[in-house]
Order: C-alpha cells, then sequence, then structure tokens
C-alpha cells in the first residue's frame, strides 16, 4: 500500500467526541492518539482505506490566527474533505444513521460515479464517492 502524500488536518472542540463518531459514521479506524490535559486530544490520526486525517482539540491548536473550526466561522467550513468510497450507497446509509447532516443528497454524478455531501457534528463538509480520480494515474 503507497502511503498517502497529503493528509488534511482538522480541528474539533469536541476531539474525543469526533473521533467516536467519524470512526462510527464515517468508518475512520484510529491509528494514533495522544490524549492532551483535561480531556483534549492533542494529536489523532484516524485512517480510511490508504488515506487519513489528524485532528486536535481546538483549543489547544498551537497557531489560532493560522487555523479556525467551523463553529469559529459561524458553521462554515473553509474545504470540503473528499473521499472515495467503494459503495457511496451503504456508506451514505450509514453517515445519515449516525447523524451526518446531508448538504447534497447521494446522486450520480455528471463526471462520473456516485455520492454524497455532508457535514459532521462540528461542521466539517465532507464528500464521500465512487468516482476515482486517481483511477487512471
Amino acid at each position: 500500500m503507497s502511503r498517502p502524500t497529503i493528509t488534511p488536518g482538522l480541528l474539533y472542540h469536541d476531539a474525543p467526541g469526533a473521533i467516536e463518531w467519524l470512526c462510527r459514521a464515517f468508518g475512520f479506524e484510529t491509528r494514533t492518539l495522544v490524549p492532551g490535559d483535561d480531556g483534549t486530544i492533542a494529536h489523532a490520526h484516524l485512517t480510511l482505506g490508504n488515506g487519513g486525517i489528524m485532528l486536535s482539540s481546538a483549543e489547544r491548536y498551537p497557531f489560532p490566527g493560522l487555523c479556525k473550526s467551523p463553529r469559529e466561522l459561524g458553521g462554515v467550513g473553509s474545504a470540503e474533505i473528499i473521499v472515495y468510497v467503494a459503495d457511496p450507497d451503504a456508506h451514505y446509509r450509514r453517515a445519515v444513521a449516525a447523524g451526518a447532516q446531508v448538504v447534497i443528497a447521494i446522486e450520480d454524478k455528471p463526471y462520473g460515479g456516485r455520492g454524497y455531501s455532508c457535514k459532521d457534528p462540528e461542521g466539517h463538509v465532507w464528500a464521500f464517492g465512487s468516482y476515482n480520480a486517481w483511477s487512471d494515474a
């Protein structure tokens, strides 16, 4: 398995709750978990397929002038995290059952594949679908 060269880093105000939810709703697995003080997360690495994300408690982020969480931006995300999944319909059902806020319902995409977009409980925007931009790479 090749290693990803890009790994998004996300800030959460309830990082322990976010880790549990991301694993339950989206199928992530915890690879690394470094607890911080007072129930915070200093660093976590979650994986899905051959990719993943890193996250930490927003309150512990050492450069608050550089990055903000969607909660700090009025509920608006500043990026969409796009994830390939083999079965987007099953993934959609799993995410909806876990309470994901669907912003674009599951649909066939004009560029190929099938997918949907949603927000997690803290407002990060996620897109999951079967279109693989790297299939010809």
